[in-house]
């Protein structure tokens, strides 16, 4: 997959066929707009491409408000590795401004869909709307697509449980802990990739052994405090964990340390990616280091019991 940082970069683009937004999480609904795109690419001879936009446009339009607090599935670096793992050709992505944000519905497709990317054809989401003020949508899309001579498709809905799938209903069963709703949205594991220090000094004396997560995208979602199952895979295997979340000492991020079950001989500190799987309980305080061991105990043999 080639990733290209704003516009004027761009190498020709064979045919593309393009599709845009934030695609926050690559969700359920993300996966089946870009598996259209790719099989029209491979169709018509083009290439699949997504426009995305970096920051979030919430965190641009609304600083104060709902973009002040607005936390992201995944972070940039996280998207990029979803999108390529689903087959994603060509990523754009827009540093979105306040200058941008003015630019008007027919502009963004009369100066970069066409302009800068020659569509061949335009993939959205249902409801899909875009532009200044949000004024495009399919109807006024289909109809300068007829003009400029690009076509136009919209991707149904797409739900789990007759529940209709969102970035931001994901977002609302992360930040409750419903960790296996979010992942049934998802239809991927939930996960944060970090790098790694030795974690709580308290744990290794334990017997638990932990590495901390060091996380420095304040914008990155983060579960509430408590315990969950957790894995990352490591060698061609995976292995089982469990880990916690404690508020985090002068900082809006959370401190998240993990114990393996299985201590790998060789971890590479400098990025994992933890999968999370199910919580399991809240935070609890102990009155003495004999009964957290007894309660570490009890929490990964919960776990060890978990089918993942």
């Amino acid at each position: 997959m080639r990733v290209f940082y704003g516009l004027d970069k761009i190498n020709t683009i064979p045919n593309p066929v393009i599709t845009t937004g934030s695609f926050d999480g690559v969700h359920l609904g993300h996966r089946t707009i870009i598996s259209r795109i790719n099989a029209l690419a491979q169709k018509s001879g083009g290439e699949s491409v997504l426009i995305t936009f970096d920051p979030h446009p919430r965190k641009v339009l609304y600083p104060k408000t709902i973009g002040k607090e607005l936390r992201l599935i995944t972070t940039l670096n996280e998207k990029i590795e979803l999108l390529k793992s689903v087959g994603l050709q060509n990523l754009v992505v827009i540093h979105f401004t306040p200058e941008f944000s003015q630019m008007s519905s027919v502009d963004f497709i009369r100066e970069i869909l066409v302009g800068n990317l020659h569509a061949h054809k335009v993939v959205v989401g249902f409801n899909h709307q875009f532009g200044h003020n949000r004024e495009g949508n399919f109807e006024y899309l289909y109809e300068l697509g007829q003009f400029y001579g690009f076509g136009v498709e919209e991707i149904p809905e797409q739900d789990i449980d007759n529940e209709t799938v969102s970035s931001t209903k994901i977002r609302s069963a992360l930040s409750q802990g419903r960790i296996q709703r979010a992942n049934a949205y998802l239809d991927h594991y939930y996960f944060i990739s970090a790098k790694l220090i030795k974690g709580n000094e308290v744990m290794s004396r334990l017997d638990f052994p932990s590495y901390r997560l060091l996380i420095n995208d304040e914008i990155k979602l983060v579960p509430p405090v408590g315990v969950y199952a957790i894995s990352i895979q490591h060698e061609g295997q995976l292995l089982k964990g469990m880990l916690n979340i404690r508020p985090g000492t002068d900082s809006v991020i959370p401190r998240v340390d993990f114990h393996l079950f299985s201590k790998p001989e060789r971890l590479d500190l400098s990025e994992v990616k933890v999968c999370f799987h199910k919580r399991i309980r809240d935070e609890m305080d102990f009155s003495s280091q004999a009964a957290l061991r007894k309660q570490l105990t009890r929490d990964r043999n919960e776990i060890t019991d978990l089918i993942y």
